[in-house]
């Protein structure tokens, strides 16, 4: 009698799913802990996501079992009636015995040709592999500024955004709903006033590891441009000292002029693909805001 052959299939993840994703998350990550991965995915499920594309992601299955997930984050960085379709292609795991099928989660994934692909948290060693996909990088390091040895915002007043605010003054509504909904996720989500109007600005908790020892510091998230965080660093540096941060880090291609603080690419490449150039200091509705960093 011959064997049956296993029925592996790759399909969307649905809600029903969101138990068995989880487990597979934690199996594949450890020093992630279960609750980790169930609170980003209920985040997943009521934040605001583009009709028509996967909420969640793709599972691969074998005989109805997951042996495998791909977790994707769609958010429409356009207008309603000019959509821009972004993919954040977030947290990969497949169980050791299904490798073979792995390719199956990332051909599906990438397929549609209107939708920019971003990864921003690809390991060294992955590099390679993403390039041969299509990918080119638009990110190459990061820098690790000192905001409060900067001049720049004196004067300036630093409004923190609570999660249950409606609007913000000075800003467009779909601006102040990205500020809010991250204010929301856990970030720290400012408006920074002065004379020259108000600057949007979303930060979020980060621990820096070097050897053994974990530094306090925040990441930026979102920003109009980096020149924009520039201008108003002393203000941002003033306001975080006193909450135990002292350094901020931001996306960058190179040390950033007016900002004191180290440039390095030891991490921090980012990879996108698609129709959309790459932008820097916008990580907005991406794995570190939902997931957590």
């Amino acid at each position: 009698m011959t064997a049956r052959k296993p029925l592996i299939r790759c399909r969307e993840i649905g809600e029903p799913d969101l138990d068995a994703v989880a487990d597979l998350l934690t199996r594949g990550f450890p020093r992630r802990s279960r609750a980790y991965w169930a609170t980003g995915l209920h985040r997943q499920t009521t934040r605001p996501a583009p009709e028509g594309y996967p909420r969640y992601g793709y599972l691969l299955e074998n005989d109805g079992a997951a042996v495998g997930v791909l977790l994707l984050i769609y958010s429409n960085r356009g207008t309603p009636a000019q959509p821009q379709i972004w993919c954040n292609l977030s947290s990969w795991y497949v169980e050791p015995s299904f490798r073979n099928y792995a390719t199956m989660l990332t051909r599906i994934a990438q397929r549609l040709p209107e939708v920019t692909y971003i990864n921003i948290s690809a390991a060294r060693q992955t590099w390679p592999i993403i390039e041969a996909q299509g990918f080119r990088p638009y990110c190459h390091g990061l820098f690790f500024s000192v905001p409060a040895m900067s001049f720049a915002g004196r004067g300036a007043q630093v409004e923190q955004v609570a999660a249950d605010a409606q609007a913000l003054d000075g800003l467009p509504p779909s601006e102040a709903d990205l500020l809010i909904r991250h204010a929301r996720y856990g970030c720290l989500s400012i408006v920074v006033r002065s004379k020259h109007g108000p600057v949007p600005l979303v930060l979020q908790q980060l621990r820096v590891r070097q050897g053994r020892f974990a530094l306090p510091a925040m990441q930026l998230i979102y920003c109009r441009g980096t020149s924009d965080y520039v201008a108003c660093a002393g203000a941002v540096g003033r306001f975080l000292l006193p909450r135990g941060r002292v350094s901020v880090v931001v996306d960058a291609d190179g040390p950033i002029a007016g900002l004191y603080g180290v440039y390095t690419e030891r991490r921090g490449r980012k990879y996108i693909k698609g129709p959309e150039p790459g932008r820097l200091g916008d990580l907005s509705d991406t794995e570190l805001p939902v997931y957590g960093s």
